[in-house]
């Protein structure tokens, strides 16, 4: 398990939002609205830990499953 071994190796390293499927992708992963997505990247750059935090998410952010 991921949250065991504490790995992010597969973890994106740019939020893309040029595809509506990379748009549903980064709103499902950060549980807002595509629209937020799109706007945290027009104003802190691709970066996930930036869009995160601007957010108010944390990253990775995977939450453990119950």
């Amino acid at each position: 398990m991921a949250e065991e071994t504490g790995g992010t190796a597969h973890e994106p390293k740019r939020v893309n939002t040029a595809e509506p499927w990379e748009r549903a992708y980064w709103a499902r992963r950060f549980m807002v609205p595509v629209e937020q997505v799109v706007a945290a990247v027009e104003a802190v750059g691709d970066e996930p830990e930036r869009v995160a935090a601007h957010l108010g998410r944390e990253w990775p952010g995977h939450e453990p499953v119950t």
